[in-house]
């Protein structure tokens, strides 16, 4: 039963790193391509990851 415990605690861990690097992408990416603030596409990632990504594409970028 511990290995099912370690197992959930390192794809949270994972999902969690991907998470920040969606956050960390988004802002990095939105300074050179947006016209629109980073730090607010930065906070829709943050809220809404996926959808928020696939906004920041769709709606974002110059």
């Amino acid at each position: 039963m511990p290995s099912i415990a370690i197992l959930g605690l390192l794809m949270s861990l994972l999902f969690l790193a991907v998470h920040v690097a969606m956050i960390i992408w988004t802002y990095s990416d939105a300074n050179d391509n947006s016209e629109q603030p980073a730090f607010l596409w930065a906070v829709v990632v943050f809220l809404a990851p996926l959808l928020g990504l696939v906004l920041y594409l769709l709606l974002g970028r110059n």
